[in-house]
């Protein structure tokens, strides 16, 4: 028994180790097939849902160096939501999720070794896309270039206009 103990830690290790983040949320009440809806919105995001023991969670936590803190939320019917890619995208399918069926509930959650309530997840799902984030960065970096092209084309723009204005008067 201990053995298998072992490789569901192990196997949970490797999950928390490849995820940036992790989700603890409390699926309560959540029927299966809602389970399973919820599984194939997440999977669009790159994200997964599983359950585990949480006293497994508990030990692989500790071996992955997550804060002690997040154990106080390993309580009750709990589910754990990790993935490689966008933390937000996933934070935004659990934020709708719940919003449209009313359950899971978030507890708490890890985001690069670093403790998240449930209103720090819920600020995440209200971020924008990456893609828009990426598109505002360039739009702020863009900015002092593009004034310093129009400072530059000034003085020949004021140098055209003055030319064209004294041709007209010839």
């Amino acid at each position: 028994m201990k053995e298998l103990k072992t490789l569901l830690i192990d196997d949970l290790l490797k999950r928390v180790n490849a995820s940036p983040f992790l989700f603890v949320v409390d699926y309560t009440g959540l029927k299966v097939d809602k389970f399973a809806e919820l599984r194939k919105r997440l999977a669009t995001t790159g994200a997964e849902i599983h359950v585990f023991k949480n006293n497994l969670v508990k030990k692989a936590a500790e071996k992955a160096g997550f804060p002690g803190e997040l154990g106080e939320h390993l309580t009750g019917q709990s589910a754990f939501v990790t993935g490689a890619k966008d933390v937000c995208a996933a934070a935004k399918i659990m934020k709708n999720f719940a919003a449209e069926f009313e359950k899971p509930v978030m507890k708490a959650g890890v985001l690069d070794g670093k403790l998240l309530d449930a209103a720090g997840i819920k600020a995440l799902a209200d971020l924008p896309a990456r893609e828009v984030l990426l598109a505002q960065l360039l739009g702020v970096l863009q900015a002092p270039a593009s004034k310093l092209v129009r400072t530059l084309n000034e003085p020949a723009a004021s140098l055209a206009r003055l030319f064209k204005a004294k041709s007209e008067q010839a």
